[in-house]
């Protein structure tokens, strides 16, 4: 806090600081009204607005309608309009509170004017934040002004002024020296004393951090459903404090009940002509304003697009300055963010500024910080957009709210990094405009605005163009743009005569020693697939194979050849993924059976037994829920599998929109326990993880990639081999011992239930930029916060709670960093098989109650027609 002492002399006013105490004196403030209990305001009868300001819980006016004394605010109605001030009567808010988003903030003014009293020659007046909830966010500055005073040394608008810097508030004390100069005599009236605009930071104060919040459930602030909680980092009171905010895709109050509700789009797209209202503004300046933005109300989709056109006091041009978000964000009393282009096509918001703090994105969940090091120094920067938190195929389904209307629009998802903000729209390829309003997608004339995008003639289609030859006997002229006739040649017979002469009299050697050539090439690759099919124990596979009636069935050895043709020869655009231990093509056989083929990275020829050993005990493993191995190719260099094709993509990739988690673990769980028990050779997987995991086109589960397996027979419980697998799957006690057994397996099952249960990779990037380890990350979390804040709602929404905690406290046991106090698969399999069937019964019980609640309403209905039929 700034204290100063203001004497008032001949020529102007000379400033001291002095020390302020905790209640100054003089202070022109004015009681608050009553405080609340925490928890309360939201009774039927407290106000949610005073003039044209709007606020929510925890600010509210009147008792029980805020939570505590430093969020009870006063309406004065007594002014038009009416204004809004803080607790102590004298500090007035100047925008809307929004107690929710990235940040708490309230922006404020004040001023005063003292008028001199004849015979008072000291006068005090001070201000402080009223309430340790609040500190003040910016470095704001005060003016002192002195007005009817007559003095030579003035400014030419007769005034003098000095400014103070504001930290926590000011104390000023004024004392009037009678003294004569050689000047004329000052004659001062009054003193002004205001500020153009402060910026208050709030937080909640009855905890200091949110561990501490959770566990007083009594006074936690953060009521309602789908809401975490964030430390307030930012507060420089006192002591710290934390700010509740509504999870992902989730809006509004987090600090009412029920106040987080689903982000369910636009109110209502059907209505054919985009905006509701009539005569919008268009523009602000030279700014386009195009829909879903807009300036006025009625004007942009809903609220969160609605934009603020206006002047600056210190701005002298004639153009206006288009402010950020007029309900989300405005910073009008200090540094202002100037929007200064909206691109709709590529869904960016380009913007502008001196403030380096954080903005908040469409959907109030992603932040990007545009500092550059410097408050001063005016930064640009891209902000992309979307119109809600919902993915493709949710707001598609929603066909009142849906946004993209124009019939040649597209939806695509909007991603900051690693994060989901919502879904945006986009004319089609062909098509430019505005794909918000109906026949906003217009065609592009691509002949038109790109010359020479074809050789000959354009001639331009709906959303596309075609290029066409000139008929013949013609040719295409650049200078007209048309196609002319060519001119006869003389003796035009005698010239072909001559040239297919010459020309077959060179071409007939050349085709003759291509031919050989590709006879010589043909026969030496021959030889090197007989020599690699040797090397490669093909022998010893086909006695393999032969020795065993239940593997011939399933089993083939596939030529080189087959495999190419299978592959357009191994075509780049067949490939279905690459790895650390190999690529994967698509094959069509000639039964037109679809594969995937696996091209392996080299294998040491020591190791070739070994290999065909593994295929041929692959070979005979059966089970619905493991990728099936229909042979190899021993032919190249390095042998190549072929498996059956899996058209759905990995478990890694569906992640976020598969909705059968519960199914899905079951199923791996049973895979896994079949290769440790029930086959005939135990298989120790050593590579589980949702990329290996796949989906066919029925959702069921197939586990695959078995390239860095090893077999172990029944009386084995382990072997020691080098440590292979993937970061953030790893068994910590195999990594450490470089045994590996089937509790391995078990530990990277765990990490997979995790990916279904939490939404995250095993190695992520959290909120701080920091990579953690998704393991320890949930064992650190699970023991100091509940698990509806940990889990994804996505999965709230599909399970009971005694089902999550189930399934939670399985994954638990799987992370155990021991091995021996980890579960077998078959336990875990036997565990997740009850859960599922009792969610299968559950389910069954609702669907006959349904069906005997419609047949009743049958029979009524029934007997109520066959009753009117009776004749009277």
């Amino acid at each position: 806090m700034a204290a100063v002492v203001v004497d008032v002399l001949l020529a102007c006013l000379a400033l001291l600081l002095l020390p302020v105490s905790s209640c100054a004196a003089g202070a022109p403030t004015v009681a608050a009204a009553q405080t609340s209990a925490a928890g309360g305001g939201y009774g039927a009868g407290c106000t949610k607005s005073c003039g044209d300001l709007t606020f929510d819980y925890p600010f509210g006016i009147g008792a029980g309608c805020a939570r505590g004394h430093d969020f009870q605010l006063i309406c004065n109605t007594t002014t038009q309009p009416p204004t809004l001030f803080l607790n102590d009567g004298f500090t007035q808010v100047i925008n809307s509170i929004k107690p929710y988003g990235a940040a708490g903030y309230v922006y404020v003014n004040f001023s005063l004017d003292i008028p001199m009293r004849s015979g008072v020659d000291l006068y005090n007046v001070s201000w402080t934040v009223p309430g340790d909830s609040f500190s003040v966010r910016d470095s704001a500055r005060v003016t002192i002004g002195y007005g009817n005073f007559d003095f030579e040394d003035t400014n030419d608008e007769g005034e003098c002024q000095r400014n103070i810097p504001v930290v926590r508030g000011f104390q000023l004390q004024f004392v009037h020296r009678h003294e004569h100069g050689k000047g004329q005599r000052t004659s001062v009236d009054s003193v002004r004393i205001e500020n153009d605009g402060v910026r208050l930071g709030w937080a909640i104060l009855d905890h200091s951090t949110c561990a501490e919040a959770k566990r007083d459930k009594s006074s936690y602030a953060c009521a309602s459903k789908h809401r975490h909680c964030d430390d307030n980092l930012r507060f420089t009171a006192s002591r710290a404090g934390y700010l509740c905010k509504c999870t992902d895709g989730y809006q509004g109050n987090p600090y009412a009940p029920n106040g987080c509700r689903r982000d369910v789009g636009l109110p209502d797209a059907r209505y054919d002509r985009f905006p509701s209202k009539n005569n919008c503004s268009p523009s602000c300046g030279n700014i386009s304003v195009p829909y879903p933005f807009g300036l006025e109300k009625g004007c942009s989709a809903n609220q969160h697009f609605l934009l603020r056109c206006t002047y600056y006091k210190d701005n002298k041009s004639t153009n206006p300055d288009l402010l950020w978000w007029a309900t989300r964000y405005t910073d009008e009393p200090s540094t202002p963010t100037k929007l200064v282009r909206i691109d709709i096509s590529q869904g960016l918001i380009i913007l502008t500024g001196e403030h380096y703090e954080e903005f908040l994105a469409m959907d109030g969940t992603a932040s990007t910080r545009v500092s550059n090091g410097s408050a001063k120094d005016f930064v640009v920067k891209n902000l992309h957009f979307a119109i809600a938190n919902q993915t493709c195929k949710e707001a598609q389904q929603n066909t009142t709210g849906y946004a993209c209307v124009s019939v040649n629009s597209t939806c695509l998802a909007v991603n900051t990094g690693d994060e989901y903000i919502g879904y945006r729209c986009k004319c089609k390829h062909g098509f430019e405009g505005n794909p918000y309003i109906k026949d906003g997608c217009q065609d592009v004339d691509e002949c038109s605005t790109a010359p020479g995008i074809c050789p000959e003639i354009c001639n331009n289609t709906v959303g596309n163009y075609t290029c066409i030859k000139c008929p013949a006997k013609s040719e295409y002229n650049d200078k007209t743009k048309r196609c002319t006739p060519v001119k006869k040649q003389k003796n035009l017979l005698f010239g072909i005569v001559i040239g297919l002469s010459a020309g077959f009299g060179i071409l007939l050697p050349g085709l003759s020693a291509k031919m050989l050539f590709h006879k010589w090439k043909k026969g030496i690759q021959k030889r090197l697939r007989r020599k690699n099919f040797r090397k490669n124990e093909g022998l010893l596979l086909q006695q393999l194979i032969s020795c065993d009636e239940t593997t011939t069935d399933r089993m083939n050895i596939f030529t080189l050849e087959e495999l190419e043709k299978a592959t357009n020869n191994f075509d780049h655009t067949r490939i279905l993924g690459q790895g650390g231990h190999g690529t994967i093509y698509k094959g069509i056989l000639s039964d037109q059976c679809v594969v995937a083929i696996k091209k392996s990275m080299t294998i040491k020829q020591g190791e070739i037994t070994q290999f065909i050993n593994e295929v041929a005990i692959l070979s005979r493993i059966n089970h619905q829920n493991i990728v099936k191995l229909f042979g190899c190719c021993l032919e190249t260099e390095v042998p190549l599998l072929v498996y059956d094709f899996i058209s759905n993509g990995s478990l890694f990739e569906l992640l976020r929109y598969n909705s059968n988690t519960l199914r899905i673990a079951t199923e791996v769980a049973g895979a896994l326990y079949y290769l440790h028990s029930a086959a005939s050779v135990s298989v120790f997987h050593r590579d589980v993880k949702s990329s290996n995991i796949l989906l066919d086109a029925n959702c069921t589960t197939k586990v695959s990639d078995f390239g860095t397996s090893r077999l172990v027979s029944i009386d084995q419980t382990h072997i020691v081999t080098k440590v292979q697998g993937t970061f953030g799957y790893l068994d910590p006690e195999y990594c450490q011992t470089r045994c590996l057994n089937e509790k391995s397996n078990v530990y990277s099952f765990g990490v997979v239930l995790l990916e279904l249960l939490l939404m995250k990779e095993p190695i992520f990037t959290s909120e701080n930029g920091l990579k953690l380890n998704l393991a320890s990350y949930f064992l650190a979390e699970v023991k100091v916060r509940p698990l509806s804040e940990i889990v994804t709602t996505k999965i709230y929404e599909e399970a009971t709670e005694e089902e999550i905690n189930n399934v939670t406290l399985l994954a638990e046991m799987c992370l155990s960093p021991r091995g021996e106090e980890r579960p077998t698969m078959k336990q875990v399999e036997m565990t997740l098989q009850s859960l599922r069937n009792v969610t299968q019964t559950t389910a069954v019980h609702r669907a006959n109650a349904s069906d005997q609640l419609s047949q009743r309403c049958y029979s009524l209905e029934h007997e109520f027609i066959a009753s009117a039929e009776l004749p009277r």
